[in-house]
């Protein structure tokens, strides 16, 4: 279907370039240049839209190749990047509310050690959305 492969392309490559300029060492000045980086509802609405694209990806491909190996790759980083986002956003909240009560759970730690990855994650994302949109028919993408 060809809104969920233009939504994937347009997520990954908006959650990519989110997780790409994160605001260490950035001024007061270059972060309300952007002010969607730094907004936690854009955050959560765009983590929450490519989520349910990623999913929604592995279950109906763009182009009638074989099912899985055409989305693959795209629909895994759409479902990554939803869950970085909208953990990033629990984390924040978390760490504002209450600093002493930390949870230590596995989903805790697995997305404590992929945010440590944000920037590589991010650089993935996005190369993710610019290949997956030069080469839309791509069997092994």
């Amino acid at each position: 279907m060809i809104q969920l492969y233009f939504l994937s392309v347009l997520c990954n490559g908006l959650c990519g370039y989110i997780l790409l300029s994160g605001n260490e060492g950035r001024t007061v000045e270059e972060q309300q240049r952007f002010p969607a980086v730094n907004n936690p509802v854009f955050h959560l609405v765009l983590g929450i839209v490519s989520a349910v694209t990623g999913v929604l990806k592995l279950l109906s491909p763009s182009m009638d190749r074989i099912l899985i190996l055409g989305d693959l790759i795209p629909a895994a980083a759409g479902i990554i990047a939803g869950f970085l986002l909208i953990f990033g956003i629990y984390r924040q909240d978390k760490n504002l509310t209450s600093e002493s009560a930390v949870m230590d759970n596995s989903l805790d730690n697995l997305a404590s050690g992929l945010l440590r990855f944000r920037k590589p994650l991010g650089l993935g994302l996005f190369a993710a959305a610019l290949i997956h949109f030069l080469f839309p028919q791509a069997l092994f993408l």
